[in-house]
C-alpha cells in the first residue's frame, strides 16, 4: 500500500515527506489546492472532517493535524530517525541527547512554526486568500523569527546540528515553509 500525503505544496506535510524520502517509503503526493477550497470538498471531508492539513493516509490509517510530527516518527522507525529499534537506539543515546532532540522539537512547534507561518501567510498569500495584508502581525511575526534564529544560530555556531552532532527529526521539522 502506498502511503498518501495529501499536500497543499506548502508547509505542514513536508515533514512527513522528508521522513518517507529518507527511509525510502514509497509514497504518493495527492495535490490540494486550498486557494480553490479543495480541502472543503465532500471526499476531502471524509478524510479530515475538518477540512484542514496535514492529512497522511496509509490504507485506512488516516492521521492529521498536529499528528503529523507522531506519524514522522513513526516512519523514522523510532523518535529520532535512527535505523535501529527504541530499545537499541535508548541504550546508544545519551538521555541528555534524546531530551535535547525533543527540546528543539519543542521550539519549532511553539517558537519557530507560529511566526514563521504567520508571515508566510500575511506576506506571501493575503492577496490570494483575500485577507488584509496586517503591517503589524508582520512585525511581530519578524520579531519572533529573529529571536528563534539567533538562538539557532548560535547553537549550531557550536555543534553541527541542533540536538547534537547527529542529523535527527529536529532538523526535518524546521523544513515546512522556509521555502518562503
Amino acid at each position: 500500500m502506498v502511503v498518501k500525503v495529501y499536500d497543499p505544496a506548502f508547509g505542514c506535510p513536508k515533514r512527513v515527506i522528508a521522513c518517507l524520502m529518507e527511509k525510502e517509503i514509497e509514497f504518493e503526493v495527492v495535490p490540494l489546492d486550498l486557494l480553490k477550497g479543495e480541502h472543503k470538498d465532500p471526499e476531502f471531508l471524509k478524510l479530515q472532517p475538518f477540512g484542514t492539513v496535514p492529512v497522511t493516509q496509509d490504507g485506512d490509517y488516516v492521521l492529521y493535524g498536529n499528528l503529523y510530527v507522531k506519524f514522522s516518527r513513526t516512519l523514522a522507525g523510532n523518535d529520532f530517525f535512527y535505523d535501529v529499534s527504541v530499545a537499541e537506539f535508548r541504550t546508544i543515546m545519551r538521555i541528555e541527547e534524546m531530551g535535547q532532540v525533543e527540546n528543539w522539537l519543542e521550539v519549532e512547534a511553539y517558537n519557530f512554526n507560529p511566526p514563521v507561518f504567520s508571515l508566510t501567510l500575511h506576506v506571501m498569500f493575503s492577496s490570494k486568500l483575500r485577507f488584509p495584508r496586517d503591517e503589524n502581525v508582520i512585525k511581530e511575526g519578524d520579531e519572533k523569527l529573529g529571536k528563534v534564529l539567533n538562538i539557532s544560530e548560535e547553537r549550531l555556531s557550536k555543534i553541527k546540528y541542533l540536538a547534537d552532532d547527529f542529523f535527527s527529526l529536529a532538523e526535518l521539522s524546521h523544513l515546512p515553509f522556509t521555502q518562503y
